[in-house]
């Protein structure tokens, strides 16, 4: 699992006195702990005779919501890149630039522009779609192709494109 595959990294990363990279993965597992926390909680108000065992197994996260998770940390090291560009702050920018870099390494191949442009043109043929009212039925038709490999917001900048065109 990706989960595990993120904290042996971790490891290699301290015992090869890699602090960046560790530190960088360590704030990932920490916001993976933090959902499998909410999750067992919610679970926990739901079913309060399920055993501590079963409830650990139960809330784990699978691998898409890994990934998941790993995109949310990109996005917000992506807020702050515009946040210190604007402040004048280069190196804290590239700073999270780095960090950007590490991540992606634990998220599926992206898809490039010209693959998603290709998958937003047949979705919104497919729907028929001719306005921006129509986006969220197109989203909802793009989003189990596109799980995972490709950033939302390109995907929604992409689909306004063509429908404003």
């Amino acid at each position: 699992m990706l989960k595990q595959q993120i904290h042996s990294d971790v490891t290699g990363a301290l015992k090869s006195g890699n602090h960046d990279i560790a530190g960088v993965l360590r704030m990932a597992l920490a916001s993976i702990t933090s959902k499998e926390k909410a999750r067992r909680y919610e679970i926990s108000k739901k079913n309060p005779e399920l055993k501590e065992e079963d409830l650990l197994k139960e809330s784990e996260l699978n691998d898409q919501e890994v990934i998941n998770v790993v995109f949310s940390e990109i996005k917000k090291r992506n807020d702050a890149i515009l946040l210190y560009e604007k402040g004048n702050r280069q190196e804290l920018a590239d700073k999270e630039k780095k960090e950007i870099e590490i991540l992606k390494k634990y998220l599926p191949e992206q898809l490039s522009k010209e693959e998603l442009t290709k998958l937003v043109e047949e979705s919104v043929n497919k729907i028929g779609a001719t306005s921006i009212k129509d986006m969220g039925k197109v989203m909802a038709d793009l989003m189990p192709k596109i799980k995972g490999k490709a950033d939302n917001s390109e995907v929604s900048k992409i689909i306004k494109e063509l429908l404003n065109s």
